[in-house]
């Protein structure tokens, strides 16, 4: 009898974690390793979770992908490490005929940028084939959270089989994916795509997985599984533990069969007593063939209010808009910086721009600045957001945050690492790239939180993406702008550009994008700041004509102001005929030197303005 036929009849109870118990015994290297180095290990676990009560089991292979064994060297053993895998497995359930199930595990968590998707189903591809080869029952899909990967990776295997294929996702909340989708809507998606079982897996304990569970409707021709985490982890002097009862779970197990599920294992924290209790619960326990699921009033999810001001890409698109940076202060002394802001923003820029712990300095709070310069001088501001400072939970916060104090317009970068910094010695945290930092503020826009789950508004973020055009192979960096217009950049601001001739090779090179570019002009003070620029700061570099006409000025103070100044006029000259958005960074706060060049950007307009209507009147 095949595992499906199984199914349709009875309910059954699958093994627990593998990684548990060799994490308990104190082993913290590649746990696919063993099943060459140590299959006794592997099999010896197999032989308890048989004795358990375990109907079925899994190979040791949830990382034995090409991607995963990358980070030990031994990407090229993906064949070998499943091959192998497959054999202990077989041989443990023999004398009992145990089902076995192929394990192929997730690799994306939040971060898309882990792998792409031609590379992960290669791997899918690579791996499956050797379990192929082992004949065995089933390929299980497990702790899968991002749902484009899973699908894609059922499809492939479907294609490539006709064995039974289990699809489980893995949750941040109860009932709702990372990307917004419910829990029953994914599990049907899974079911009309190929998969025979369907169900979740890891991150949540029993509890929580049954909650979830309470609103899936029973599949048309799937089966329904369940893998729960033995807990919410913790963790005790360093290692990780999951406190939790084996009859808890026991009973657990029958609730989630009161809810259709027929297929029920452990996840991370589970063992043998575990499953041991499950299956004395589940004993005699017929399938549940009819379920009613309360229908649950939809969540609704507010507008977000409407913007105050214009988006500043969309007025790039029509016409010249300017934004300043200006640094917040590194000291617990504003006053000069909201006199400049003040300043700044009364010459007639559209926003100040302030950067977040540039270099990776600290200084005050662009959110606290910002807020104050909104609430009290109705000064509009651009904030930069960092992925080095905040893990996932800051970044949600902190954009929330923004939201609830109408700060909407934001940059989003990757940040310079800690290293250049105040404090090199500072952890870096980067949980997600630029790219993926676009798409999750995108996703707030909706009113989805990063995890999933609804937000009951949806945030109003006008979303700025960073651009270094100081780069030897420009086509490379075309290449990833659009790959940030794909993630939902709405606009570009780009890092200082010192020369016309990087101005002009930049238009050329992105006129064909819908977003708006704003080019990056910063006023040089001396020859001491050109040179730091120029030789230490990473992505940028001046031209020998920039450095030796601020050499020449020495050590005048006032005479290399104005040449820095006169070298900037230069090139807003060139930028202005072919970007409508500029960016000026001003330099140590001094903020007359942005003023002076803001002013000149309006001389421009207004004599190219005079000069069309000349032309008019004229004909």
């Amino acid at each position: 009898m095949t595992l499906l036929d199984k199914l349709k009849t009875q309910v059954l109870t699958a093994d627990g974690a593998m990684g548990t118990l060799l994490y308990s015994y104190g082993i913290d290297f590649c746990y696919e390793e063993l099943n060459i180095e140590k299959p006794e290990i592997i099999e010896k676990i197999h032989q308890d979770y048989i004795k358990a009560g375990a109907d079925i089991i899994q190979t040791n292979t949830y990382g034995a992908n090409s991607i995963k064994l990358a980070r030990y060297g031994m990407e090229n053993r993906v064949r070998e490490l499943n091959a192998a895998a497959a054999s202990i497995a077989k041989k443990a359930a023999a004398p009992g005929g145990q089902f076995v199930l192929g394990t192929i595990g997730g690799i994306r968590g939040i971060r898309k940028s882990t792998a792409t998707n031609a590379e992960i189903l290669a791997a899918v591809r690579e791996q499956a084939e050797s379990l192929l080869d082992g004949s065995l029952d089933g390929i299980l899909f497990e702790t899968y959270y991002d749902f484009e990967e899973l699908s894609e990776s059922v499809k492939l295997l479907r294609s490539m089989s006709d064995l039974p294929i289990i699809a489980q996702v893995s949750m941040h909340d109860p009932g709702v994916l990372q990307n917004g989708l419910s829990l029953n809507e994914a599990l049907h998606r899974l079911e009309a795509i190929g998969a025979d079982v369907v169900g979740v897996n890891c991150r949540l304990g029993p509890y929580h997985t049954i909650q979830a569970f309470e609103d899936v409707t029973l599949p048309n021709k799937a089966f329904l599984s369940a893998y729960p985490n033995a807990s919410l982890l913790d963790v005790e002097d360093g290692r990780i533990v999951y406190e939790s009862e084996a009859d808890y779970f026991g009973r657990a197990a029958v609730l989630l069969r009161n809810e259709g599920v027929r297929l029920i294992g452990g996840c991370c924290g589970t063992t043998p007593k575990h499953i041991e209790a499950a299956k004395k619960r589940l004993a005699g326990l017929p399938p549940l063939t009819e379920k009613k699921v309360k229908t649950k009033k939809p969540i609704f999810i507010q507008e977000a209010a409407p913007a105050t001001d214009v988006p500043i890409c969309e007025k790039a698109k029509k016409e010249r808009t300017v934004i300043v940076e200006l640094d917040t202060p590194k000291t617990l002394l504003t006053e000069k910086f909201i006199e400049g802001a003040n300043a700044l923003y009364a010459s007639g820029i559209d926003a100040v721009t302030m950067a977040d712990n540039s270099l990776a300095s600290p200084r005050i709070s662009n959110m606290a600045m910002g807020a104050t310069l909104k609430m009290k001088h109705d000064v509009r501001s651009l904030v930069h957001i960092t992925c080095r400072d905040r893990n996932l939970i800051g970044l949600q916060s902190h954009l929330m945050g923004l939201d609830a104090l109408g700060l909407h317009d934001v940059l989003a970068i990757t940040g310079d690492p800690t290293k250049v910094g105040d404090f090199p010695g500072a952890a870096s945290v980067y949980d997600v790239s630029s790219l993926e930092l676009i798409q999750l503020i995108k996703q707030l826009n909706e009113g989805i939180s990063f995890s999933g789950k609804p937000l009951k508004k949806k945030a109003n973020f006008s979303i700025a993406a960073a651009l270094n055009p100081n780069v030897r192979v420009l086509d490379r960096a075309v290449k990833r702008m659009e790959k940030k217009i794909e993630c939902g950049a709405d606009y570009f601001i780009t890092q200082p550009v010192f020369t016309k001739e990087k101005i002009i090779e930049l238009h050329e090179a992105t006129k064909h994008l819908p977003t708006p570019v704003f080019i990056g002009i910063m006023p040089l003070t001396n020859i001491r700041n050109a040179e730091f620029l120029h030789h230490e700061v990473p992505g940028i570099k001046l031209s020998d004509e920039t450095l030796e006409r601020m050499r020449a000025c020495g050590d005048d103070k006032e005479a290399s102001a104005k040449e820095g100044v006169k070298i900037a006029k230069e090139l807003v000259e060139t930028a202005a005929k072919l970007f409508n958005g500029l960016y000026i960074i001003t330099p140590f706060l001094r903020y007359d030197m942005s003023i002076e060049l803001v002013n000149y950007i309006k001389e421009l307009d207004a004599q190219k303005e005079s000069g069309a209507m000349h032309d008019l009147t004229s004909n």
